[in-house]
C-alpha cells in the first residue's frame, strides 16, 4: 500500500514550488508516485532524462513538451540528461503507430543525431555546475552489447505476458491489417535498459516524456527494480494537441519543424499567430515561461477583446525567440510587417517566397524591365492580375491603390526597371489595402 505524503527537509524553495508550477500549467498527465513525488524532489537535487528519437535531422513541435521539461526541471535547480536514441531509433518506438516505420540507415541516423546534439544546446545549459546539462546517445552503451549478453542480461527480466499488456503493444496486436515485429516488440526493452544505464552512470531516478511514453517508462522503473532493487520514478506531461483533439504543430505544408532550415523564422512564427483562442491558453501555460500573473491578464484581455490577438501575439515572439533567437523574432516580425504594407527591400527571393507562399505569382521575360525604359505601371498591374484591363489599372494607380514592394506608384506613366525588383527576380505588386501578386523576371 503506498505510503501517504512524507514530511522532508526542503533544501531549495524551488523545489517545493516546481510541482505545483507543472501542474498549474497543465503540464502533469501521470506521475509513478503522486502522493510522495514533490517531498521527494524536495529532498535535493535530483537527475532526470528525456529520451527523443533522431528520425529527422530536426526536432519538431511535438518534441517541445518533454524539452522544455527538462529545461524547467534544471532551472529549479536538478540536472537534465537528453538522450538521443541513436540504438533506439535504429528500430522505431511503436507507441501510437499504426504501422512500422521504415528503417534508418546507420548513415542517415548519424547525421540526424548530430543535427538534434546541436539543436538541444538552444534550450538546456551545459555550464551549470553542478546541474550541467548532459547529452548522451544510447547507441555509445546499446551498440558494443552482444545479442546474447542482451538477452541473459535484460530479456530474462522482461515478462512476456508484462509486455504483452502494454497499450502499445495491444493496439498494435489487435489489428487485422498489420501486426508487430519482434524488432518492434524489442524497442520497449532497449529503452527500459537506457533508464538502468543512466542511472548506474548518472544517478538518474526520474524519466519524463509525453503521455503516449508511459509505457517504456514504468518499463525502465520495472527493469531497474529487478535488476538493481531500486526504486525509480516517471512523471509524463500531455500530447500537445488542439481543442479538437490533433496534435498542435501540423499545417497544411506538413511538420512544424524546429530547424530554421525547414521551417522558417518567419513560418514558425506566423503557426503561432494564428492559433485559435481556444488552444492559445494552454499554449501559454504548456509551452512559455510567462509568469502566472502575465498569463492571467491575457487570458482576461482575450474575454475582453479576443480580435485584438494580444494573447496570439506574446506567444508567437515567446515561442519565436526561444526557438529562433532575437534575430530569427526581428526577421519574422519584419516579415509579418512586410505582409501588412511595410515596404519591401533587401530581401532575396527565398525570403519573399515564405512571405508570400500563398500569393499568385506571374514570369515574365527580365528584358521588358529593360526595354522602352521599363514597364509601365498599368501593364504590370495587368500582368500580374491585379486588374481586369489597362483602364482598370489607370483608375487604380490614379486613386492612389498601386504599389511596388509597397511603396505607392503615383503615376499611371511611371516605369519598372530592375531596380524596383525586391529581391534577385522578385517584384512585389499590391493592390489596394490586400490583394498582392509577385512578378518573377527570369
Amino acid at each position: 500500500m503506498m505510503n501517504g505524503p512524507r514530511q522532508t527537509k526542503i533544501l531549495n524553495p524551488k523545489f517545493a514550488m516546481l510541482l505545483e508550477e507543472l501542474r498549474w500549467r497543465g503540464l502533469i498527465h501521470q506521475t509513478t508516485d503522486d502522493a510522495n513525488l514533490a517531498a521527494w524532489l524536495a529532498e535535493r537535487p535530483r537527475t532526470l532524462y528525456a529520451g527523443f528519437d533522431p528520425t529527422a535531422p530536426s526536432l519538431h513541435v511535438g518534441h517541445l513538451l518533454p524539452l522544455l521539461m527538462l529545461r524547467r526541471f534544471q532551472r529549479s535547480g536538478h540536472k537534465p540528461i537528453a538522450v538521443v536514441g541513436g540504438a533506439t531509433g535504429m528500430i522505431g518506438d511503436p507507441s501510437g503507430k499504426s504501422q512500422e516505420r521504415n528503417l534508418l540507415s546507420r548513415e542517415d541516423l548519424a547525421r540526424n543525431v548530430a543535427a538534434l546534439r546541436e539543436q538541444m544546446r538552444q534550450f538546456l545549459d551545459f555550464d551549470a555546475g553542478s546541474h550541467s546539462a548532459e547529452l548522451v546517445n544510447n547507441f555509445d552503451w546499446v551498440g558494443p552489447m552482444s545479442y546474447l549478453e542482451f538477452l541473459r542480461d535484460i530479456g530474462k527480466n522482461f515478462p512476456v505476458n508484462v509486455m504483452l499488456a502494454k497499450d502499445s503493444v495491444k493496439s498494435r496486436l489487435g489489428r487485422d491489417d498489420t501486426g508487430l515485429s519482434y524488432t518492434e516488440f524489442s524497442y520497449m526493452l532497449l529503452q527500459a535498459y537506457d533508464f538502468v544505464y543512466l542511472f548506474d552512470k548518472y544517478n538518474c531516478e526520474l524519466q519524463v516524456g509525453g503521455s503516449d511514453q508511459w509505457g517504456n517508462i514504468t518499463a525502465g522503473i520495472d527493469l531497474a527494480r529487478r535488476m538493481r532493487g531500486v526504486p525509480l520514478h516517471g512523471l509524463t506531461c500531455p500530447l500537445l494537441t488542439k481543442s479538437d483533439g490533433s496534435k498542435m504543430g501540423k499545417t497544411e505544408s506538413g511538420t512544424l519543424w524546429l530547424a530554421a532550415n525547414r521551417t522558417s523564422p518567419y513560418q514558425f512564427y506566423q503557426y503561432w499567430i494564428r492559433v485559435e483562442d481556444a488552444d492559445v491558453g494552454k499554449c501559454l501555460r504548456m509551452l512559455t515561461s510567462l509568469s502566472r500573473e502575465e498569463i492571467e491578464r491575457l487570458d482576461t484581455a482575450r474575454e475582453a477583446d479576443a480580435a485584438k490577438r494580444d494573447s496570439q501575439r506574446r506567444l508567437a515572439e515567446e515561442m519565436t525567440r526561444l526557438v529562433h533567437g532575437e534575430p530569427g523574432l526581428a526577421a519574422a516580425q519584419r516579415a509579418t510587417d512586410i505582409f501588412y504594407g511595410a515596404e519591401i527591400s533587401d530581401l532575396n527571393d527565398t525570403q519573399l517566397d515564405e512571405i508570400f507562399a500563398d500569393v499568385p505569382s506571374q514570369q515574365l521575360r527580365r528584358n521588358v524591365l529593360n526595354a522602352d525604359g521599363g514597364l509601365l505601371i498599368v501593364d504590370a498591374l495587368v500582368a500580374a492580375g491585379l486588374a481586369k484591363s489597362k483602364g482598370d489599372a489607370r483608375r487604380t494607380t490614379q486613386q492612389g491603390g498601386a504599389y511596388v514592394n509597397n511603396r505607392r506608384i503615383e503615376s499611371v506613366e511611371a516605369r519598372l526597371t530592375t531596380g524596383d525588383l525586391a529581391s534577385e527576380t522578385v517584384m512585389v505588386l499590391r493592390s489596394g489595402k490586400k490583394n498582392y501578386a509577385l512578378l518573377r523576371f527570369e
